[in-house]
């Protein structure tokens, strides 16, 4: 055999196989195979930024049986078949380094689909390897490595030890940090909400009111609004201007990277690593019937871009499924003009429209089934006609001093919004879309006041992000690139500088919030949204041939050696984290001081180190004397002492009061009210080695019964099994699987 192709994963690898027959061989590489070291730098800045790649340790049986195959047979032919991308342009290029590949039996392809025809047809139009993208990705993994291993060790002296920074992650936590003191300085403002329930001979509607005396209603306070209260319930209501017009509505373009993520966030409620993960599987290949192909196309793109050949067959599946007055006479072209948008690829989207969602399902795991449906239902809607929506607005008059407002909105031509409906984040626009029909009635004709329904509200401070909506800012700054934004997300989270609650909103974490500031104050433009989005310019500019990566790292790298050096001797550890109290050390006499240390706030003696006396702070010593009282009868499982309360990284735990010589430790268990399905013990809520949370019967190793999601005390409708929270507002049975929506 003289034709080896490499991939990245075997999944990928499988699916080639599937379609190419004995001719190839086709091997994975299993991702990147050449790193920089992970124990120094590994880059000469005295030699123009030269990195010292090495071979990943646990890459090395890969790289020895990869060289030993397309070396066995001379003038084999290589095929580097990883992603079409920056970073997959970069595995090819580490891979002919690492396996001494030659230019004249070494070819580069690339598809945007794993399917039968685009594969055969990268194989009859290879290419070189493009150096721009390998030069840019390069740059990246420099710069981020420079700030990494410089800026880090500050961080260990002057906070605390253990800590990292990045450049992209950094500029993520502060948008976090920002927004959470936005919503600690919001100051809510009274209102006054007040609809009208009327009627007129045709039926029943709501207006809502809109003016006092001419001037926008404006009702702040309950005095306020009992005078208007009172005035509307004696008033005499009339119908006064009603307005009908036509309004239109176009369809969301087909996906992007950041979309989607965005969209399986507000529908099925996935993380964003999560939807790449399950997208990833998707596009590298399912078994489906006898067929092992591709379903979507490369899930990593901010183009609109979508493909001639699926284009012109769309309209075809589109008037099969639904009748030809849902299909466009034209395809509708949608375009991103953002800098460094990938013009070339194309948007997400399915291999082959006239593979259902209904179709696959059986072929399917449940997550995959319900990405691959959104995605579908969102490019099959993008070449689908505009919606018509009749909307009326009708003012109602009353005694002259007030008018109300009520809006009535009927499809008239559903269109795309037939097949798909975008998500939103706010749940009062979402509100506002539902279709209300109102009864026919005239100008001039009386109404009947049937309620008066006063509503107090409060102005609501800024939201936290999720998930989706710090993608939707990100990507807004020009911060990071498709291939980023999951990675983003995932290091802040895991670094401990984010937490995700379970609300699903992102909350900064004391740390993040120390580590933030100090950047701000001493290192500004690390955490500049505006020099984040540049660099990713100067990053496109590499790509397209435009800069040498070298001079762009140049640039930032000799000012910012210069203010390490400077903010190493300038500041002090005591300006950074410790704070003064009223508090003496009862050891020395000496003021106690707030320090911050890996678990987090603690009081040390500000002799320290002649006097090493330290405390949990008041707050952390009152909840660990109510957890003492309540797990004071806890007993060592293994020799018998009593257990106590200690605090760790992930928060209080219970260890054998005979440590050293027992070092027993387990979490402490936070019942939830609910009885396990298995025995009938209590479920109590626990974490894993990790910190992350689980849920589990308290009687375990006895019962084994655990889940991940949070147990609610209302049983199922159906079977009377235990139900669990599995998203906003949804429940679903562990024992028959019945899903129920909650109310409001």
């Amino acid at each position: 055999m003289d034709h080896v192709i490499i991939v990245e994963s075997p999944a990928k690898a499988k699916t080639l196989k599937k379609f190419l027959g004995a001719k190839y061989n086709v091997k994975a590489s299993m991702g990147h195979i050449r790193d920089l070291p992970k124990k120094t730098i590994g880059i000469d800045v005295k030699n123009d930024f030269k990195p010292q790649y090495e071979i990943s340790p646990d890459k090395k049986k890969i790289v020895k049986e990869l060289s030993a195959l397309v070396h066995k047979i001379p003038n084999t032919t290589v095929w580097l078949a990883t992603d079409e991308d920056r970073e997959g342009e970069s595995i090819a290029w580490h891979l002919v380094h690492a396996l001494g590949l030659e230019k004249s039996h070494t070819k580069r392809i690339a598809f945007h689909e794993i399917t039968k025809n685009a594969v055969l047809k990268a194989l009859e139009n290879p290419r070189d390897l493009d150096l721009n993208l390998v030069h840019a990705q390069q740059a990246r993994r420099v710069l981020d490595r420079l700030v990494g291993y410089k800026l880090s060790p500050l961080l260990w002296s002057k906070v605390r030890s253990g800590l990292s920074a990045g450049r992209v992650q950094s500029a993520a936590v502060r948008l976090v940090v920002e927004r959470e003191r936005e919503v600690e300085a919001f100051k809510p403002k009274e209102y006054w909400k007040i609809t009208t329930d009327l009627k007129v001979k045709k039926g029943e509607f709501t207006a809502e009111l809109e003016q006092v005396k001419g001037k926008k209603a404006d009702v702040g306070g309950k005095k306020e609004a009992d005078a208007i209260l009172d005035d509307l319930q004696k008033a005499e209501y009339k119908i006064g201007k009603i307005e009908q017009k036509l309004a239109l509505r176009e369809p969301p373009p087909p996906f992007i990277t950041s979309t989607l993520q965005q969209e399986a966030s507000r529908k099925l409620g996935f993380s964003v690593k999560q939807t790449m993960l399950i997208a990833q599987q998707l596009y590298e290949g399912v078994e489906h019937g006898r067929e092992h192909a591709g379903l979507i196309t490369y899930m990593r793109t901010d183009s609109y871009n979508l493909a001639a050949e699926f284009l012109r067959d769309a309209p075809k599946v589109i008037e099969k499924l639904y009748g030809k007055g849902y299909s466009l006479p034209k395809p509708r072209f949608f375009t991103k003009k953002v800098r460094g948008a990938q013009e070339a690829h194309e948007a997400i989207r399915p291999t082959d429209l006239n593979k259902t969602p209904k179709d696959l399902k059986p072929h399917l795991e449940p997550q995959q089934y319900k990405l691959y449906k959104l995605i579908w239902k969102r490019t099959v809607a993008c070449q689908m006609p505009t919606a018509q929506l009749d909307t009326t607005t009708v003012d109602v008059m009353a005694d002259g001093d007030y008018k109300l407002v009520a809006k009535g909105q009927v499809i008239r031509n559903a269109g795309f919004m037939k097949v798909y409906v975008e998500g939103t984040d706010n749940p009062e626009e979402a509100l506002s879309e539902k279709e209300m029909l109102l009864p026919e009635m005239k100008e001039g004709e009386a109404c009947e006041l049937l309620k008066i329904n006063p509503e107090q509200k409060f102005t609501q401070p800024p939201p936290r992000y999720t998930e989706a909506s710090l993608v939707k800012k990100l990507e807004s700054e020009g911060i990071g690139r498709p291939s980023t934004y999951a990675p983003i997300i995932s290091t802040v989270i895991q670094r401990g500088y984010v937490e995700k609650k379970t609300d699903k909103k992102l909350y900064p974490m004391e740390i993040g919030m120390i580590v933030n500031d100090f950047l701000v104050e001493h290192f500004p433009d690390i955490v500049d949204y505006k020099f984040t989005a540049h660099f990713e310019e100067k990053l496109d500019d590499i790509a397209e041939g435009e800069e040498k990566w070298q001079p762009v790292i140049r640039e930032f790298y000799g000012p910012f050696e210069k203010l390490i050096a400077e903010k190493q001797k300038s500041v002090k550890k005591s300006d950074v984290i410790a704070e003064k109290t009223d508090e003496v050390c009862e050891k020395c006499g000496a003021p106690m001081m707030v320090k911050f240390g890996r678990n987090g706030k603690f009081l040390s003696c500000s002799n320290f180190p002649k006097c090493k006396n330290a405390k949990p702070m008041k707050a952390d010593q009152e909840k660990e004397a109510e957890l003492q009282k309540k797990f004071a009868d806890e007993k060592c499982d293994k020799c018998g002492a009593p257990m106590v309360v200690k605090k760790g990284r992930f928060g209080e735990f219970l260890a054998c009061s005979a440590y050293p010589q027992c070092k027993t430790t387990r979490p402490l268990a936070h019942s939830l009210n609910v009885k396990c399905p298995k025995c009938g013990r209590d479920v109590v809520e626990k974490r894993t080695k990790r910190g992350k949370v689980f849920y589990g019967c308290a009687g375990y190793p006895d019962c084994d019964f655990a889940t991940w999601h949070k147990p609610v005390e209302e049983s199922c409708p159906v079977c009377g099994g235990l139900q669990v929270q599995i998203k906003k507002n949804l429940l679903k049975c562990e024992k028959c699987g019945k899903e129920t929506e909650q109310d409001s």
